[in-house]
């Protein structure tokens, strides 16, 4: 792997795991417009390094919270930390049961589907511009809240529909402060993640080849300085109410897509 191309892939997946743009939608897009075998399979172990740097990144992003939480884990009480923790796994539920069970009927919306994907970019840029509206509030996230939220997320796994547009949305309209509902999002999908990871670190797919080192190096440093610039942008944006540039932005292409699959 050429080093710049490492490096471009490391700023897109730093980027497109926060801002509510839809990554796997945009795939799609590209594969419609560029064929489906123009963009090159990277690596297994090459996703799995970007993956992991941007978890890092939020995790460094929280790194005060992510402590509270561990310290309220290991004292063993049932405090304000530990009862966030039980939130976020809560929040797990829905996606790792339609991951589990589901995945193989989940494939049929990742086959070219654009009119599907340009559909789903509509529903997120109504979404991020519905959260805009929303009245500014100091309310945390509850446990009934953490599952809504959760059912978000499953939505999102369509390509098209934004996890961070979707899960921030779903708590801004949940009448949740909006900061909070930043900071739950990024913060619910690190074990999601970390689990993918360690799945695929597990099944015996990854190959390593000792040439592909630096190129490893350089997309990993990438993702992880574009997800932390991404995440912190993205609370700014949510706490100031800003989300619309990008409601406007998933409709144009949204439209675009739609069309596309129309006339094209």
């Amino acid at each position: 792997m050429e080093i710049i191309d490492a490096i471009i892939l490391g700023i897109i997946q730093g980027l497109t795991e926060f801002l509510p743009v839809s990554s796997s939608g945009h795939l799609e897009l590209g594969k419609a417009i560029l064929g489906a075998d123009a963009l090159p399979e990277e690596s297994l172990l090459f996703t799995v390094v970007l993956h992991f740097a941007t978890a890092l990144s939020t995790l460094v992003v929280f790194r005060k919270d992510v402590l509270d939480i561990l310290k309220g884990l290991f004292q063993f009480k049932w405090n304000e930390e530990t009862q966030f923790a039980a939130k976020i796994v809560i929040s797990m539920i829905p996606a790792a049961l339609v991951g589990f069970f589901l995945q193989d009927y989940m494939e049929v919306f990742f086959d070219g589907a654009i009119i599907i994907v340009g559909i789903m970019l509509l529903l997120t840029a109504i979404l991020l511009y519905l959260a805009d509206l929303a009245r500014t509030t100091e309310k945390g996230v509850s446990f009934r809240s953490a599952f809504v939220i959760g059912l978000a997320q499953m939505v999102a796994m369509l390509p098209g529909i934004s996890r961070s547009g979707a899960t921030i949305s779903a708590a801004v309209l949940l009448g949740i402060d909006k900061t909070k509902s930043a900071r739950f999002s990024f913060l619910m999908v690190v074990p999601l993640i970390l689990g993918k990871v360690a799945k695929d670190i597990v099944s015996g797919d990854i190959n390593f080849q000792g040439d592909d080192t630096l190129a490893m190096g350089v997309g990993f440093i990438a993702a992880f300085i574009a997800g932390l610039a991404a995440c912190t942008w993205m609370i700014k944006l949510v706490r100031q109410s800003k989300l619309t540039y990008f409601a406007i932005y998933c409709l144009v292409v949204g439209l675009i897509a739609i069309a596309w699959s129309i006339w094209g």
